[in-house]
């Protein structure tokens, strides 16, 4: 009973040690593309540069673009498009390259 309660726990948790984790510099509403009909910025599996714009926050109808602040890929991405994010909430977990 022991080792299934400790694998199941060791596979839901994404290894944030190994990840840099951006998070949300403000309250607002997250988007993952620049317009409804548009593309995402970036999907899991995308590499990404320091300053690349990986999403928006809107605030007060204010589209803050929120970019990269390192080089790597893309291994999460917590919010759902047009979700309410919180100040300081994880919104990607990207793998350092």
């Amino acid at each position: 009973a022991p080792s299934p309660s400790t694998t199941p726990a060791a596979s839901a948790a994404p290894a944030p040690a190994e990840a840099h984790v951006l998070t949300s510099p403000i309250v607002g509403t997250f988007y993952s593309a620049p317009s409804p009909d548009s593309a995402p910025f970036v999907f899991v599996g995308a590499r990404v540069r320091k300053g690349q714009v990986v999403c928006i926050v809107e605030a007060m109808k204010l589209m803050n673009e929120i970019e990269s602040d390192v080089d790597g890929m893309v291994i999460n991405i917590f919010p759902q498009n047009a979700q309410p994010v919180e100040f300081g909430e994880p919104l990607f977990a990207i793998q350092e390259s």
